[in-house]
């Protein structure tokens, strides 16, 4: 399993708290990365149509607002299990970075 962008790490962790439309999206993971990642819509839209293709999130539901559609999108079981995996890898990367790092003197915690 190769390793997952930061952005699509961020997108599967914002619809991991239920789903949300594009907007929210946006939002959420400029929120969750402390607005270190900043997504656009056209980013944001190429990824939900790479995600759905790999069968990590579904479409929800639509609703019109202001004559407008808009889609809400959803984490798949799949992709439930393949954040979670990726969130585990990084634990494991980052307690390793912190073991090293503890054995040089520079602190850290775990």
């Amino acid at each position: 399993m190769r390793q997952m962008q930061e952005p699509t790490f961020l997108i599967l962790t914002a619809l991991a708290a239920g789903p949300q439309h594009g907007y929210g999206v946006i939002t959420d993971v400029e929120q969750i990365s402390d607005g270190q990642v900043r997504l656009r819509a056209g980013t944001l839209y190429a990824a939900f149509d790479r995600l759905q293709e790999e069968g990590l999130i579904t479409e929800d539901r639509e609703e019109i607002v202001d004559g407008r559609v808009r889609r809400y999108y959803k984490l798949t079981d799949d992709g439930a299990t393949r954040l979670a995996a990726e969130a585990e890898r990084m634990r494991r990367h980052a307690r390793a970075a912190t073991v090293r790092l503890r054995a040089i003197g520079s602190g850290g915690t775990a």
